[in-house]
Order: C-alpha cells, then sequence, then structure tokens
C-alpha cells in the first residue's frame, strides 16, 4: 500500500486541508485537530455527531500558524461572535493548548441517526482534540471503502490498496514516520452526516458498517518515531527483533 492522499482537519469536525506532505508528530499531523469549537453554555466540545451544520464549514491553517474559519456563505472568520451567530449558540473557538484538563463531547446512545434514546457525553484525548487517546493518525484504504466516499470517514491517510486491517497490533512505516498501529477505529452517526459536494444523508452507512465489520472502519495508530511523509510513500511494516 501507499499514500493516496493526506488530510489535516485543523479545526474538530468542520472540513481539512489535503495536503501532499505532511510532518507527523506525537500528536499527528501538524496542525490536525489542534482547534475545536466549545459550547459555552454547556462546556462541551462541539462535533457534528450533535451539530451536523459544522461540516458544511472548513478549517483552515493561516501562515502565521492561527486558524481561521471558512464559514458556508464563503466567509472567513475566527472571531468567536461571528461563529456564535452562525451556529445560533454562545460559543468558543478554542486551540488544544488553551484547553487543558478533561474535554467532553456529546454522542448518540442509538446507532440510528436519530437517537431516540437521547445523548451521553464521553471524553476525548487530551493535546490534539482527537476522540481516542490511542488514536493520532487515522488511515484506511481504498480497498475498505469499496464504493463508500472517503469523506465519511474523514481519515488522516488515504491508503492505495487494501489490508490495512491486519496491521493492528503492528508497527508501520509511512514515509520518514514510524506508528504504532494499535486498534480499529470505531464508528459512529458521524458517517451519515450530509456534507457539501452532493453527499447526501444516508443512514445505511453506518448500518453496514455495524452489519459487516462490527461497527469499525479504519486503524488508529499511535507515533513512535516522528517524520515527514508524502502523498506516494509507501506504508511498510517495521520488523521487530
Amino acid at each position: 500500500m501507499h499514500i493516496a492522499e493526506l488530510w489535516r482537519y485543523p479545526v474538530k469536525s468542520l472540513q481539512g486541508e489535503r495536503l501532499v506532505r505532511a510532518e507527523i508528530g506525537p500528536e499527528g499531523l501538524a496542525g490536525d485537530r489542534q482547534w475545536a469549537l466549545f459550547d459555552l453554555a454547556t462546556g462541551h466540545g462541539l462535533t457534528a455527531r450533535r451539530v451536523p451544520d459544522l461540516l458544511w464549514a472548513a478549517g483552515r491553517l493561516r501562515p502565521d500558524g492561527g486558524v481561521e474559519v471558512v464559514l458556508p456563505d464563503g466567509s472567513v472568520t475566527s472571531d468567536d461572535a461571528v461563529l456564535s451567530s452562525w451556529l445560533g449558540r454562545p460559543v468558543a473557538l478554542r486551540a488544544a493548548a488553551d484547553a487543558p484538563g478533561e474535554r467532553r463531547y456529546e454522542n448518540p446512545f442509538e446507532v440510528e441517526e436519530d437517537a431516540e434514546r437521547g445523548w451521553g457525553a464521553f471524553t476525548g484525548a487530551g493535546g490534539a482534540f482527537h476522540d481516542s487517546a490511542r488514536t493520532r493518525v487515522s488511515l484506511v484504504s481504498t480497498g475498505t471503502l469499496g464504493g463508500w466516499d472517503r469523506r465519511r470517514f474523514r481519515a488522516n491517510v488515504l491508503l492505495a490498496g487494501e489490508g490495512e486491517d491486519a496491521l493492528v497490533g503492528r508497527r508501520v512505516r509511512l514515509g520518514a514516520a514510524v506508528l504504532d498501529v494499535v486498534k480499529h477505529v470505531d464508528r459512529c452517526v458521524m458517517v451519515t452526516r450530509p456534507q457539501p459536494g452532493g453527499l447526501g444523508r444516508d443512514t445505511s452507512v453506518l448500518k453496514r458498517v455495524h452489519r459487516e465489520r462490527g461497527g469499525t472502519l479504519a486503524i488508529g495508530a499511535l507515533i513512535a518515531q516522528p517524520g515527514p511523509a508524502a502523498v506516494g510513500d509507501g506504508l511498510t511494516l517495521v520488523e521487530e527483533g
């Protein structure tokens, strides 16, 4: 397998940026999930599980290392008042470095999109705003996706080929970085959400993932050795011993 696409998502649950090359550090791709929007009334971090409108905006890094949000109307902002007006609730755009302590996000109890039994909350990772501390880079192959649009699964690395599921528990080299693949990635209502570019709401995606794949799709990895990776670089096993 080799890298077909690289993606970073500067703001959690917003659209991301396609890259040709990325530095992979201890928290994943440089700039990935380094900001998130927080609901000031509840204290929860916002995701498109609860607020699907997030997927209609995009986060992008500025040359000075900051971040800005491209709203659905094409306007660009980092202003909390503007973002609050867009979402219809008081929110704050926070950097991971400025959000120490426990991060809580809402999640539906049910597999079904309508979440008839209501919403609970889970605790996300420290550092970058990943859902799990056991996933700093996510990878999925074209073979696993089949006819599914890769945008639904928001992986950092799209691999050309197939067979990533067998890598869980193994150490791999991706470009100059070395990753420990530690888990399969659990899937939630996010994969059903509509997105720009003609991607409609589709509850069958999550049902099929649960029915055919036990609720997981893609693999999650931690960083054993930082380094750069680029489109076209191969993924190879690191021999142990």
